[in-house]
Protein backbone atom coordinates (compact mmCIF):
# COMPACT_ATOMS: atom_id res chain seq x y z
CA UNK A 1 0.00 0.00 0.00
CA UNK A 2 1.18 3.52 -0.78
CA UNK A 3 2.50 5.65 2.06
CA UNK A 4 0.23 8.59 1.23
CA UNK A 5 -2.85 9.19 -0.85
CA UNK A 6 -3.96 12.72 -1.71
CA UNK A 7 -7.63 12.30 -2.44
CA UNK A 8 -10.09 14.28 -4.53
CA UNK A 9 -7.91 17.15 -5.76
CA UNK A 10 -8.05 18.80 -9.15
CA UNK A 11 -4.74 17.59 -10.57
CA UNK A 12 -2.98 20.05 -12.89
CA UNK A 13 0.11 18.30 -14.15
CA UNK A 14 2.40 21.16 -15.24
CA UNK A 15 2.14 20.59 -19.00
CA UNK A 16 -0.64 23.12 -19.61
CA UNK A 17 -3.22 20.34 -20.08
CA UNK A 18 -6.65 20.77 -18.46
CA UNK A 19 -6.95 19.72 -14.83
CA UNK A 20 -8.90 16.64 -13.80
CA UNK A 21 -10.33 15.31 -10.55
CA UNK A 22 -8.14 12.47 -9.30
CA UNK A 23 -6.33 10.84 -6.40
CA UNK A 24 -2.53 10.61 -6.23
CA UNK A 25 -0.35 8.24 -4.22
CA UNK A 26 3.21 8.72 -2.99
CA UNK A 27 5.73 6.13 -1.86
CA UNK A 28 9.45 6.53 -1.22
CA UNK A 29 9.34 10.21 -2.09
CA UNK A 30 7.97 9.60 -5.59
CA UNK A 31 4.57 9.65 -7.25
CA UNK A 32 3.07 6.16 -7.57
CA UNK A 33 -0.27 6.45 -9.29
CA UNK A 34 -2.77 9.02 -10.46
CA UNK A 35 -6.36 7.80 -10.71
CA UNK A 36 -9.63 7.35 -8.86
CA UNK A 37 -10.35 5.26 -5.78
CA UNK A 38 -6.71 4.97 -4.72
CA UNK A 39 -5.70 4.15 -1.15
CA UNK A 40 -2.77 4.71 1.16
CA UNK A 41 -1.73 4.41 4.78
CA UNK A 42 -2.16 8.17 5.26
CA UNK A 43 -5.10 9.91 3.60
CA UNK A 44 -5.12 13.64 2.86
CA UNK A 45 -8.52 14.93 1.78
CA UNK A 46 -7.88 17.58 -0.90
CA UNK A 47 -11.45 18.18 -2.03
CA UNK A 48 -11.74 21.68 -3.49
CA UNK A 49 -7.96 22.10 -3.81
CA UNK A 50 -5.66 22.11 -6.81
CA UNK A 51 -2.72 19.69 -6.72
CA UNK A 52 0.19 20.65 -8.97
CA UNK A 53 3.97 20.30 -9.11
CA UNK A 54 5.91 22.46 -6.68
CA UNK A 55 6.85 25.87 -7.99
CA UNK A 56 10.38 26.51 -9.27
CA UNK A 57 11.85 29.92 -8.48
CA UNK A 58 14.15 30.58 -11.42
CA UNK A 59 15.74 33.64 -9.84
CA UNK A 60 16.37 33.42 -6.08
CA UNK A 61 18.78 35.19 -3.75
CA UNK A 62 18.60 32.65 -0.93
CA UNK A 63 22.29 31.71 -1.11
CA UNK A 64 22.80 32.48 2.59
CA UNK A 65 19.20 32.34 3.82
CA UNK A 66 18.99 28.62 3.07
CA UNK A 67 21.95 28.06 5.39
CA UNK A 68 21.10 30.52 8.16
CA UNK A 69 17.34 29.75 8.21
CA UNK A 70 17.01 26.42 6.41
CA UNK A 71 13.27 26.13 7.12
CA UNK A 72 12.89 28.93 4.55
CA UNK A 73 9.35 30.04 5.35
CA UNK A 74 9.27 32.91 2.80
CA UNK A 75 9.49 30.38 -0.03
CA UNK A 76 7.94 27.14 1.24
CA UNK A 77 4.84 29.10 2.27
CA UNK A 78 4.46 30.12 -1.40
CA UNK A 79 4.64 26.53 -2.64
CA UNK A 80 8.23 26.80 -3.88
CA UNK A 81 10.04 23.45 -3.86
CA UNK A 82 13.15 24.40 -5.88
CA UNK A 83 15.20 27.59 -6.20
CA UNK A 84 18.00 28.63 -8.55
CA UNK A 85 20.82 30.39 -6.69
CA UNK A 86 24.06 32.10 -7.74
CA UNK A 87 22.23 34.87 -9.56
CA UNK A 88 23.28 38.19 -11.10
CA UNK A 89 26.93 37.22 -11.40
CA UNK A 90 27.77 37.48 -7.69
CA UNK A 91 27.75 34.72 -5.10
CA UNK A 92 30.00 32.87 -2.69
CA UNK A 93 31.60 30.15 -4.83
CA UNK A 94 34.07 29.73 -6.37
CA UNK A 95 36.21 32.01 -4.19
CA UNK A 96 39.49 32.27 -2.35
CA UNK A 97 39.91 34.01 1.01
CA UNK A 98 40.38 37.48 -0.49
CA UNK A 99 37.56 37.14 -3.00
CA UNK A 100 35.15 35.79 -0.39
CA UNK A 101 35.72 38.83 1.80
CA UNK A 102 35.07 41.14 -1.15
CA UNK A 103 31.95 39.27 -2.27
CA UNK A 104 30.57 39.34 1.26
CA UNK A 105 30.94 43.12 1.29
CA UNK A 106 29.64 43.58 -2.24
CA UNK A 107 26.34 41.74 -1.72
CA UNK A 108 25.76 42.35 1.99
CA UNK A 109 22.73 44.40 0.96
CA UNK A 110 21.28 41.41 -0.87
CA UNK A 111 21.94 38.68 1.66
CA UNK A 112 23.35 40.16 4.86
CA UNK A 113 26.88 39.43 6.06
CA UNK A 114 26.70 37.44 9.30
CA UNK A 115 30.02 37.67 11.20
CA UNK A 116 29.71 34.45 13.25
CA UNK A 117 28.96 32.14 10.36
CA UNK A 118 30.86 29.15 9.02
CA UNK A 119 32.23 30.33 5.65
CA UNK A 120 34.54 27.33 5.30
CA UNK A 121 33.66 26.34 1.71
CA UNK A 122 35.55 27.76 -1.26
CA UNK A 123 34.48 25.69 -4.29
CA UNK A 124 31.06 25.22 -5.85
CA UNK A 125 31.13 21.54 -4.90
CA UNK A 126 31.81 22.41 -1.25
CA UNK A 127 28.98 24.95 -1.22
CA UNK A 128 26.56 22.39 -2.64
CA UNK A 129 27.72 19.93 0.02
CA UNK A 130 26.74 22.49 2.67
CA UNK A 131 23.27 22.73 1.19
CA UNK A 132 23.01 18.94 1.38
CA UNK A 133 23.30 19.12 5.16
CA UNK A 134 19.62 20.04 5.30
CA UNK A 135 17.36 22.65 3.65
CA UNK A 136 13.61 22.81 3.19
CA UNK A 137 13.62 23.15 -0.61
CA UNK A 138 15.81 21.84 -3.40
CA UNK A 139 18.38 24.21 -4.91
CA UNK A 140 20.29 24.57 -8.16
CA UNK A 141 23.33 26.83 -8.51
CA UNK A 142 24.64 29.03 -11.31
CA UNK A 143 28.35 29.79 -11.37
CA UNK A 144 28.51 33.60 -10.97
CA UNK A 145 30.53 35.21 -13.76
CA UNK A 146 31.34 38.33 -11.73
CA UNK A 147 32.79 36.26 -8.89
CA UNK A 148 34.77 34.23 -11.42
CA UNK A 149 36.20 37.41 -12.98
CA UNK A 150 37.01 38.75 -9.51
CA UNK A 151 38.89 35.56 -8.69
CA UNK A 152 40.80 35.60 -11.98
CA UNK A 153 41.66 39.33 -12.28
CA UNK A 154 40.24 41.32 -9.39
CA UNK A 155 38.07 44.40 -9.92
CA UNK A 156 39.97 45.78 -12.90
CA UNK A 157 37.91 47.72 -15.44
CA UNK A 158 39.54 46.42 -18.61
CA UNK A 159 39.42 43.51 -21.04
CA UNK A 160 40.77 40.20 -19.80
CA UNK A 161 44.16 39.09 -21.08
CA UNK A 162 44.38 35.76 -22.85
CA UNK A 163 45.73 34.17 -19.67
CA UNK A 164 42.99 35.72 -17.53
CA UNK A 165 40.30 34.56 -19.93
CA UNK A 166 41.78 31.09 -19.87
CA UNK A 167 41.70 31.11 -16.09
CA UNK A 168 38.05 32.17 -16.11
CA UNK A 169 37.16 29.41 -18.55
CA UNK A 170 38.88 26.88 -16.29
CA UNK A 171 36.99 28.15 -13.24
CA UNK A 172 33.65 27.97 -15.05
CA UNK A 173 34.37 24.45 -16.33
CA UNK A 174 35.34 23.26 -12.86
CA UNK A 175 32.19 24.74 -11.33
CA UNK A 176 30.03 23.03 -13.94
CA UNK A 177 31.76 19.70 -13.38
CA UNK A 178 31.07 20.12 -9.65
CA UNK A 179 27.34 20.50 -10.28
CA UNK A 180 26.48 24.06 -11.33
CA UNK A 181 23.62 24.08 -13.83
CA UNK A 182 24.84 27.10 -15.78
CA UNK A 183 26.34 30.57 -15.43
CA UNK A 184 24.88 33.92 -14.41
CA UNK A 185 26.02 37.49 -15.05
CA UNK A 186 25.19 40.84 -13.49
CA UNK A 187 26.14 43.30 -16.21
CA UNK A 188 25.20 46.41 -14.26
CA UNK A 189 27.24 45.16 -11.27
CA UNK A 190 31.02 45.37 -10.89
CA UNK A 191 33.20 43.56 -11.71
CA UNK A 192 31.14 41.36 -14.06
CA UNK A 193 29.96 44.41 -16.00
CA UNK A 194 33.53 45.01 -17.22
CA UNK A 195 33.43 41.90 -19.45
CA UNK A 196 32.87 42.66 -23.12
CA UNK A 197 30.77 40.61 -25.54
CA UNK A 198 33.72 38.52 -26.72
CA UNK A 199 34.69 37.57 -23.17
CA UNK A 200 31.13 36.56 -22.31
CA UNK A 201 30.85 34.55 -25.52
CA UNK A 202 34.05 32.66 -24.70
CA UNK A 203 32.69 31.76 -21.27
CA UNK A 204 29.34 30.72 -22.71
CA UNK A 205 31.12 28.32 -25.04
CA UNK A 206 32.33 26.49 -21.91
CA UNK A 207 28.81 26.51 -20.45
CA UNK A 208 27.39 25.07 -23.67
CA UNK A 209 30.03 22.32 -23.74
CA UNK A 210 28.82 21.22 -20.29
CA UNK A 211 25.10 21.34 -21.22
CA UNK A 212 24.42 24.34 -19.00
CA UNK A 213 22.61 27.58 -19.72
CA UNK A 214 23.42 31.28 -19.44
CA UNK A 215 21.27 33.54 -17.26
CA UNK A 216 22.31 37.19 -17.58
CA UNK A 217 21.14 40.28 -15.79
CA UNK A 218 21.87 42.31 -18.86
CA UNK A 219 23.49 45.73 -19.29
CA UNK A 220 20.27 47.75 -19.18
CA UNK A 221 16.58 47.43 -18.44
CA UNK A 222 16.11 51.14 -19.16
CA UNK A 223 17.75 53.17 -21.94
CA UNK A 224 18.92 50.79 -24.64
CA UNK A 225 17.16 47.81 -23.08
CA UNK A 226 16.35 46.18 -26.45
CA UNK A 227 19.98 46.54 -27.55
CA UNK A 228 21.03 44.88 -24.29
CA UNK A 229 18.62 41.99 -24.89
CA UNK A 230 19.92 41.70 -28.45
CA UNK A 231 23.51 41.41 -27.18
CA UNK A 232 22.53 38.49 -24.95
CA UNK A 233 20.75 36.77 -27.84
CA UNK A 234 23.80 37.27 -30.05
CA UNK A 235 26.05 35.72 -27.40
CA UNK A 236 23.74 32.71 -27.17
CA UNK A 237 23.61 32.19 -30.91
CA UNK A 238 27.38 32.60 -31.36
CA UNK A 239 28.29 30.31 -28.48
CA UNK A 240 25.54 27.74 -28.95
CA UNK A 241 24.57 28.24 -25.30
CA UNK A 242 20.94 28.09 -24.16
CA UNK A 243 19.79 31.47 -22.84
CA UNK A 244 17.58 32.31 -19.88
CA UNK A 245 16.92 36.05 -19.51
CA UNK A 246 16.83 37.08 -15.85
CA UNK A 247 13.96 39.18 -14.45
CA UNK A 248 12.95 40.28 -17.94
CA UNK A 249 11.53 43.78 -17.78
CA UNK A 250 11.21 47.00 -19.77
CA UNK A 251 11.51 49.67 -17.08
CA UNK A 252 11.81 53.44 -16.59
CA UNK A 253 10.00 56.17 -18.51
CA UNK A 254 11.90 55.48 -21.72
CA UNK A 255 10.08 52.13 -22.03
CA UNK A 256 6.55 53.23 -21.22
CA UNK A 257 4.17 52.12 -23.96
CA UNK A 258 6.60 49.58 -25.42
CA UNK A 259 4.85 46.45 -24.15
CA UNK A 260 5.09 44.63 -27.49
CA UNK A 261 8.73 45.35 -28.28
CA UNK A 262 10.40 42.72 -26.12
CA UNK A 263 8.01 39.84 -27.01
CA UNK A 264 8.57 40.65 -30.70
CA UNK A 265 12.36 40.51 -30.21
CA UNK A 266 12.03 37.19 -28.37
CA UNK A 267 9.92 35.74 -31.17
CA UNK A 268 12.54 36.72 -33.75
CA UNK A 269 15.28 35.12 -31.62
CA UNK A 270 13.33 31.88 -31.30
CA UNK A 271 12.71 31.83 -35.04
CA UNK A 272 16.46 32.25 -35.58
CA UNK A 273 17.13 29.11 -33.52
CA UNK A 274 17.96 30.61 -30.13
CA UNK A 275 17.15 28.23 -27.26
CA UNK A 276 15.57 30.88 -25.06
CA UNK A 277 13.52 31.22 -21.87
CA UNK A 278 13.04 34.07 -19.43
CA UNK A 279 11.66 34.80 -15.98
CA UNK A 280 9.86 37.74 -14.42
CA UNK A 281 8.20 38.76 -11.16
CA UNK A 282 4.62 40.13 -11.09
CA UNK A 283 5.38 43.55 -9.61
CA UNK A 284 6.23 46.99 -10.96
CA UNK A 285 9.04 47.96 -8.56
CA UNK A 286 12.54 46.55 -8.69
CA UNK A 287 15.00 46.12 -5.83
CA UNK A 288 18.76 46.34 -5.52
CA UNK A 289 21.41 48.17 -3.51
CA UNK A 290 22.03 51.91 -3.41
CA UNK A 291 25.68 51.41 -4.38
CA UNK A 292 24.61 49.63 -7.58
CA UNK A 293 23.50 52.98 -9.02
CA UNK A 294 27.12 54.14 -9.24
CA UNK A 295 28.67 54.46 -12.70
CA UNK A 296 30.79 51.41 -13.46
CA UNK A 297 34.05 53.35 -13.43
CA UNK A 298 33.38 54.42 -9.83
CA UNK A 299 33.16 50.78 -8.68
CA UNK A 300 36.49 49.72 -10.22
CA UNK A 301 38.87 48.39 -7.59
CA UNK A 302 36.16 47.09 -5.30
CA UNK A 303 34.57 48.25 -2.04
CA UNK A 304 37.66 49.95 -0.60
CA UNK A 305 38.18 51.95 -3.79
CA UNK A 306 34.51 52.98 -3.81
CA UNK A 307 34.78 54.31 -0.27
CA UNK A 308 37.85 56.29 -1.27
CA UNK A 309 36.00 57.93 -4.16
CA UNK A 310 33.15 58.90 -1.84
CA UNK A 311 35.69 60.98 0.13
CA UNK A 312 37.19 62.66 -2.94
CA UNK A 313 35.42 65.93 -3.93
CA UNK A 314 36.57 65.74 -7.54
CA UNK A 315 35.42 62.13 -7.97
CA UNK A 316 32.13 62.93 -6.23
CA UNK A 317 31.41 65.71 -8.71
CA UNK A 318 31.91 63.27 -11.60
CA UNK A 319 29.74 60.64 -9.93
CA UNK A 320 26.97 63.17 -9.34
CA UNK A 321 27.07 64.30 -12.97
CA UNK A 322 26.84 60.72 -14.22
CA UNK A 323 23.98 59.89 -11.87
CA UNK A 324 21.87 63.02 -12.21
CA UNK A 325 22.67 64.30 -15.69
CA UNK A 326 24.11 61.71 -18.03
CA UNK A 327 22.55 58.53 -16.68
CA UNK A 328 24.98 55.99 -15.25
CA UNK A 329 25.36 52.44 -16.52
CA UNK A 330 24.60 51.35 -12.94
CA UNK A 331 21.21 53.05 -13.28
CA UNK A 332 20.48 51.58 -16.71
CA UNK A 333 21.53 54.67 -18.63
CA UNK A 334 18.73 56.77 -17.14
CA UNK A 335 19.34 59.90 -15.01
CA UNK A 336 18.35 58.95 -11.48
CA UNK A 337 14.94 60.09 -10.21
CA UNK A 338 15.47 60.34 -6.46
CA UNK A 339 11.70 60.28 -5.91
CA UNK A 340 11.60 56.72 -7.35
CA UNK A 341 14.32 55.41 -4.99
CA UNK A 342 12.86 54.13 -1.71
CA UNK A 343 15.14 52.99 1.11
CA UNK A 344 14.27 49.43 2.15
CA UNK A 345 17.24 48.56 4.36
CA UNK A 346 19.63 50.80 6.30
CA UNK A 347 21.23 51.24 9.71
CA UNK A 348 19.41 54.58 9.64
CA UNK A 349 16.04 53.12 10.60
CA UNK A 350 14.27 56.46 10.13
CA UNK A 351 15.23 56.34 6.45
CA UNK A 352 13.49 53.02 5.76
CA UNK A 353 10.24 53.44 3.85
CA UNK A 354 11.08 56.91 2.53
CA UNK A 355 12.36 57.97 -0.86
CA UNK A 356 15.73 59.67 -1.15
CA UNK A 357 13.96 62.82 -2.35
CA UNK A 358 11.56 62.87 0.62
CA UNK A 359 14.27 62.20 3.16
CA UNK A 360 16.64 64.78 1.71
CA UNK A 361 13.95 67.46 1.78
CA UNK A 362 13.07 66.64 5.39
CA UNK A 363 16.73 66.85 6.42
CA UNK A 364 17.60 69.89 4.38
CA UNK A 365 20.10 68.10 2.17
CA UNK A 366 20.60 67.67 -1.55
CA UNK A 367 19.49 64.17 -2.58
CA UNK A 368 22.99 63.30 -3.81
CA UNK A 369 24.52 64.32 -0.47
CA UNK A 370 22.07 62.07 1.36
CA UNK A 371 22.92 59.29 -1.09
CA UNK A 372 26.60 59.61 -0.15
CA UNK A 373 25.82 59.79 3.58
CA UNK A 374 23.78 56.59 3.51
CA UNK A 375 26.40 54.68 1.50
CA UNK A 376 29.14 55.58 3.97
CA UNK A 377 27.06 54.93 7.10
CA UNK A 378 25.84 51.55 5.79
CA UNK A 379 29.26 50.50 4.46
CA UNK A 380 27.75 50.30 0.95
CA UNK A 381 25.01 47.85 1.99
CA UNK A 382 21.92 50.13 1.79
CA UNK A 383 19.08 48.37 -0.03
CA UNK A 384 16.45 50.10 -2.12
CA UNK A 385 13.23 49.72 -4.07
CA UNK A 386 13.08 51.33 -7.49
CA UNK A 387 9.54 52.27 -8.55
CA UNK A 388 10.18 52.25 -12.29
CA UNK A 389 7.93 49.57 -13.82
CA UNK A 390 4.88 49.59 -16.10
CA UNK A 391 1.88 47.29 -15.68
CA UNK A 392 1.31 46.81 -19.42
CA UNK A 393 4.93 45.67 -19.87
CA UNK A 394 4.71 43.24 -16.95
CA UNK A 395 1.57 41.65 -18.39
CA UNK A 396 2.92 41.38 -21.93
CA UNK A 397 6.10 39.67 -20.78
CA UNK A 398 4.36 37.11 -18.55
CA UNK A 399 2.14 36.07 -21.46
CA UNK A 400 5.10 35.01 -23.60
CA UNK A 401 5.32 31.24 -24.18
CA UNK A 402 8.98 31.20 -23.09
CA UNK A 403 8.14 32.78 -19.73
CA UNK A 404 8.81 31.30 -16.28
CA UNK A 405 8.49 32.72 -12.76
CA UNK A 406 11.31 34.15 -10.67
CA UNK A 407 10.97 36.09 -7.44
CA UNK A 408 14.33 37.90 -7.43
CA UNK A 409 13.59 38.07 -3.71
CA UNK A 410 16.12 39.79 -1.44
CA UNK A 411 15.49 38.62 2.11
CA UNK A 412 17.94 40.60 4.25
CA UNK A 413 16.49 44.14 4.22
CA UNK A 414 14.47 45.63 7.07
CA UNK A 415 11.57 46.12 4.66
CA UNK A 416 12.28 43.87 1.67
CA UNK A 417 10.41 43.84 -1.61
CA UNK A 418 7.18 41.85 -1.10
CA UNK A 419 8.08 39.63 -4.05
CA UNK A 420 10.27 37.60 -1.65
CA UNK A 421 7.09 36.38 0.11
CA UNK A 422 4.43 36.83 -2.56
CA UNK A 423 5.54 36.15 -6.14
CA UNK A 424 3.92 32.77 -6.78
CA UNK A 425 0.57 33.28 -5.03
CA UNK A 426 0.38 36.69 -6.73
CA UNK A 427 0.59 35.02 -10.13
CA UNK A 428 -2.23 32.66 -9.16
CA UNK A 429 -4.44 35.10 -7.27
CA UNK A 430 -4.08 38.41 -9.09
CA UNK A 431 -3.00 37.51 -12.61
CA UNK A 432 -5.02 34.30 -13.00
CA UNK A 433 -8.13 34.58 -10.84
CA UNK A 434 -8.65 38.35 -10.66
CA UNK A 435 -7.33 39.68 -13.97
CA UNK A 436 -7.40 36.62 -16.24
CA UNK A 437 -4.06 37.51 -17.83
CA UNK A 438 -3.13 33.81 -17.75
CA UNK A 439 -5.27 30.69 -17.53
CA UNK A 440 -4.72 28.53 -14.46
CA UNK A 441 -3.24 25.52 -16.26
CA UNK A 442 -1.11 27.83 -18.42
CA UNK A 443 0.24 29.71 -15.40
CA UNK A 444 1.11 26.51 -13.57
CA UNK A 445 3.05 25.32 -16.62
CA UNK A 446 5.01 28.61 -16.51
CA UNK A 447 5.89 27.96 -12.85
CA UNK A 448 6.62 24.21 -12.98
CA UNK A 449 7.05 22.17 -16.16
CA UNK A 450 8.70 24.86 -18.25
CA UNK A 451 11.42 25.81 -15.71
CA UNK A 452 12.05 22.11 -15.04
CA UNK A 453 12.81 21.64 -18.74
CA UNK A 454 15.25 24.56 -18.71
CA UNK A 455 16.99 23.02 -15.68
CA UNK A 456 16.87 19.57 -17.29
CA UNK A 457 15.15 18.09 -14.27
CA UNK A 458 14.11 14.88 -15.95
CA UNK A 459 11.90 13.65 -13.10
CA UNK A 460 10.61 16.88 -11.56
CA UNK A 461 8.27 19.69 -12.53
CA UNK A 462 5.43 17.47 -13.73
CA UNK A 463 2.89 15.19 -12.09
CA UNK A 464 3.85 11.83 -13.53
CA UNK A 465 4.24 8.36 -12.04
CA UNK A 466 7.87 7.93 -11.01
CA UNK A 467 8.55 11.67 -10.66
CA UNK A 468 9.74 13.12 -7.37
CA UNK A 469 6.79 14.13 -5.22
CA UNK A 470 7.55 17.86 -5.12
CA UNK A 471 3.95 19.01 -4.81
CA UNK A 472 1.75 21.91 -3.72
CA UNK A 473 -1.91 21.98 -2.77
CA UNK A 474 -3.69 25.33 -3.00
CA UNK A 475 -7.21 26.71 -2.97
CA UNK A 476 -7.84 28.42 -6.33
CA UNK A 477 -10.62 30.51 -4.80
CA UNK A 478 -8.51 32.02 -1.99
CA UNK A 479 -4.84 31.77 -2.93
CA UNK A 480 -3.35 35.26 -2.67
CA UNK A 481 -0.27 37.22 -1.73
CA UNK A 482 -0.70 39.26 1.45
CA UNK A 483 2.79 40.81 1.50
CA UNK A 484 2.75 44.54 0.75
CA UNK A 485 5.40 47.21 0.40
CA UNK A 486 4.43 48.53 3.83
CA UNK A 487 4.31 45.05 5.42
CA UNK A 488 6.32 42.75 3.15
CA UNK A 489 7.05 39.72 5.35
CA UNK A 490 3.55 38.26 5.39
CA UNK A 491 2.69 34.69 4.52
CA UNK A 492 0.43 33.98 1.56
CA UNK A 493 -3.06 32.60 2.05
CA UNK A 494 -4.67 29.60 0.40
CA UNK A 495 -1.62 27.30 0.28
CA UNK A 496 -2.14 24.70 3.02
CA UNK A 497 0.20 21.87 2.01
CA UNK A 498 3.61 21.67 0.34
CA UNK A 499 5.72 18.53 -0.20
CA UNK A 500 9.40 18.20 -1.12
CA UNK A 501 10.34 14.66 -2.12
CA UNK A 502 7.14 13.38 -0.52
CA UNK A 503 7.92 15.02 2.83
CA UNK A 504 5.50 17.67 4.01
CA UNK A 505 7.24 21.01 4.62
CA UNK A 506 3.94 22.90 5.03
CA UNK A 507 0.94 21.27 6.72
CA UNK A 508 -2.34 23.11 7.23
CA UNK A 509 -0.59 26.38 6.42
CA UNK A 510 2.19 25.93 8.99
CA UNK A 511 5.82 24.92 8.49
CA UNK A 512 6.68 21.44 9.70
CA UNK A 513 10.40 22.06 10.24
CA UNK A 514 11.32 19.18 7.92
CA UNK A 515 14.46 19.68 5.81
CA UNK A 516 14.21 17.22 2.90
CA UNK A 517 15.73 19.51 0.25
CA UNK A 518 19.10 19.03 -1.41
CA UNK A 519 21.34 20.55 -4.01
CA UNK A 520 20.42 19.41 -7.52
CA UNK A 521 23.66 18.94 -9.46
CA UNK A 522 24.20 18.94 -13.20
CA UNK A 523 25.85 15.71 -14.33
CA UNK A 524 27.92 14.84 -17.39
CA UNK A 525 24.71 13.70 -19.08
CA UNK A 526 23.20 17.14 -18.65
CA UNK A 527 20.55 16.14 -16.12
CA UNK A 528 20.33 17.45 -12.57
CA UNK A 529 20.42 14.88 -9.78
CA UNK A 530 20.65 15.00 -6.02
CA UNK A 531 24.01 14.66 -4.38
CA UNK A 532 24.78 12.40 -1.45
CA UNK A 533 23.43 13.39 1.94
Amino acid sequence: MAELVIRGATVIDGTGAPGRRADLTVTGGRIDEIGRGLSGRTVLDATGLVLCPGFIDMHAHSDLALLTEPGHLPKVSQGVTCEVLGQDGLSYAPVDDTTLDQVRQAIAGWNGNPPDFDWSWRSVGEYLDRLDEGIAVNACYLVPQGSVRMLAMGWDRRPATEAELGRQRELVATALREGAVGMSSGLTYAPGMYADTAELTALCEVVAAHDGYYSPHQRSYGAGALDAYAEMIDIALRSGCPLHLAHATMNFGVNRGRAGDLPALLDRALAAGCDLTLDSYPYLAGSTTLVALLPGWAAAGGPAAIRGRLDDPGELALIRHDLEQRGSDGCHGVPVDWQSIEISGSRDQEAVGHTVAELAAARGQRPFDLYRTLLIADELSTTILQHVGHEENVRAIMRHPAHTGGSDGLLAAARPHPRAWGTFPRYLGRYVRELGVLGLEECIAHLTGRPARRLRLADRGLIRPGHHADLVLFDPATVADTATFADPCRQATGIPHVFVGGTRVMADGRPTGALPGRALRRTARGTATVGPR
